[in-house]
């Protein structure tokens, strides 16, 4: 069964855009606060033009970047979509596990 897709970003796809290095680095770039085009992210790089242009379109649907048509160039700025996203799964998640770790805590010191 392949699961639903929604409009959002899910978390699975920011941290799955994330975990690759090259795209880490392009993401690090658009940070840098200047929209950039997949020709300027691959000058001096390793990786191709072309390359560069799918990591960007895993970002964009992982909701980290976001692009922009510049009359012939298509340019990528950050977005928060992914970020917030992932910030909120991380505060869930760690509250529920600190809760955890308290109980466990509490039935060492009763043994």
């Amino acid at each position: 069964m392949t699961p639903v897709r929604s409009a959002t970003p899910d978390v699975s796809d920011v941290f799955a855009a994330l975990a690759d290095a090259n795209r880490r680095a392009i993401y690090e770039s658009l940070l840098g606060g200047t929209a950039l085009s997949a020709t300027v992210l691959a000058r001096g790089s390793a990786i191709s033009r072309q390359a560069i242009v799918k990591h960007l379109q895993v970002l964009e649907t992982a909701g980290l970047a976001v692009s922009q048509r510049r009359g012939r160039e298509v340019v990528y700025v950050p977005a928060a979509t992914g970020i917030t996203n992932l910030n909120a799964w991380l505060a869930t998640t760690s509250s529920r596990w600190e809760r955890r770790v308290a109980k466990l805590a509490a039935m060492g010191t009763r043994g």
